[in-house]
């Protein structure tokens, strides 16, 4: 696939990913420059095209791809996502993502990402099955336990997972076929804990964070302001659990816009109001504001948890928080990054805030491969060692960074950030096992 043109500001997300991914190799010495571009590339895109039977008699041919980016560490890991507006480059960049995800909490996994460009709310319960089947049938044997593991995502859910497997098992009988998706309803192999993984493990990595002095003025949650950007499943959680910690939860939005209480407002309360009329807007008390105000909220913690491409060069100065927690995938920019770095913004990657998701999901994985079912207290306990490990490598690693920085490495460029250290690890970690196993033939 050809590469986007790039401009002064892209908001192509498979151009942010690697603008990243090669600020960061910056940083890496002694990885063959062919190594390098095969860890940057996919290992392969699958494109179907298929019919499906509509409720009205009539047929429909759709259009699904799935990336594999990366099996080095082990099976593809990432979702699938049902959207109109779904791209291969986007899945793309999201399949990288997932590989450097996964790279950065260790867990013994490659990224992808899959979708099908469909509009969910246009189609009934029946068609999205039929859709579902079809496109698992055409993937064929490019999905397994040991090969590909698809997840939820945009408009997909434990239902749709759920389809996947029982359709892969249809496929595939006399086999252990659980483990072939994650996010299953519990009933049929899914984990206790994962409905929360997302958020909790980003208020793991968070507080964290704070404890190693990583955010100069803020030393905990408690009595710290908080403004969330998307108030769907990570975002929500998000607030109630920061909120808990002692956090005061002071703007959050929605897709229809946002909400404002400078004396704190009650995530659970915000979400009864949500669920009753499908909007946090119109919640009693609390002033009517638009997502970008969210985004400039006099806040300490903002955290993105909608789409990509939130914060850009038109908004990032008006940035008022300490700190940054990409709860969404690609919520900065690449320039605006930059930008939030010349501010003295701390920002938690995305790549290290958000994995609590996929470390859930391969705890849901273990599980089904070796036919167990763990309490939710020894799922939150290994979310949060996993958490708190990969806080911890990545401020050591920018503290390495720093110091190389200090000596002369890097001259004339701007210091190392922590999405750069995250990066690092991760692209070590992959690279690493790749000159082990060697090249074959």
């Amino acid at each position: 696939m050809d590469a986007p043109v790039r401009t002064p500001e892209s908001l192509d997300l498979f151009v942010n990913a690697t603008q990243q991914f090669e600020r960061a190799q910056a940083w890496i010495d002694g990885i063959k420059d062919g190594i390098i571009n095969f860890l940057i590339n996919p290992k392969r895109t699958i494109h179907v095209r298929f019919p499906v039977r509509m409720d009205d008699g009539s047929i429909q041919n759709f259009h699904g791809f799935r990336v594999l980016h990366s099996d080095v560490r082990g099976p593809g890991k990432g979702g699938i996502r049902y959207h109109p507006d779904v791209t291969e480059a986007e899945v793309t960049a999201l399949a990288a993502f997932m590989t450097w995800k996964t790279a950065v909490v260790n867990i013994p996994y490659g990224g992808g990402k899959g979708g099908v460009v469909c509009d969910p709310k246009k189609l009934s319960r029946d068609e999205l099955r039929g859709i579902t089947r079809r496109f698992v049938a055409e993937l064929g044997d490019n999905i397994g336990p040991y090969t590909d593991v698809p997840a939820p995502d945009v408009y997909t859910n434990a239902q749709t997972m759920a389809w996947i497997y029982d359709t892969f098992n249809q496929l595939h009988p006399g086999e252990n076929n659980l483990a072939v998706v994650t996010g299953k309803p519990l009933e049929i192999g899914g984990s206790l804990g994962r409905d929360e993984a997302t958020a909790r493990g980003s208020w793991y990595a968070t507080e964290q964070l704070l404890r190693r002095g990583a955010v100069p003025g803020l030393e905990s949650l408690e009595g710290a302001r908080v403004a969330v950007q998307g108030y769907g499943n990570a975002g929500s959680i998000a607030a109630r659990l920061f909120n808990d910690a002692g956090a005061v939860v002071v703007a959050v939005s929605d897709s229809r816009g946002g909400i404002s209480n400078d004396e704190g407002l009650d995530p659970r309360a915000v979400l009864a109001h949500k669920e009753e009329t499908g909007s946090v807007v119109g919640y009693p008390g609390a002033m009517p504001i638009s997502n970008e105000d969210v985004l400039a909220h006099d806040c300490d913690i903002l955290i993105p948890a909608a789409l990509e491409c939130q914060v850009r060069v038109d908004n990032a100065n008006d940035v008022k928080a300490k700190l940054i927690v990409e709860d969404a995938n690609g919520p900065l920019t690449a320039a605006a990054d930059e930008i939030l770095q010349r501010r003295n913004v701390v920002v938690l990657p995305d790549i290290l805030a958000n994995a609590g998701g996929v470390v859930v999901s391969y705890f849901e994985w273990v599980q089904n491969l070796e036919n167990q079912q763990w309490d939710l207290e020894k799922v939150e306990k290994r979310l949060k060692k996993k958490m708190c490990q990969a806080v911890d490598e990545t401020v050591d690693r920018l503290t390495e960074l720093q110091e190389r920085f200090k000596g002369g490495v890097n001259k004339g460029k701007s210091g190392p950030t922590l999405r750069d250290a995250a990066l690092v690890s991760a692209i070590k970690r992959v690279a690493t096992v790749v000159m082990q196993r060697d090249i074959w033939p």
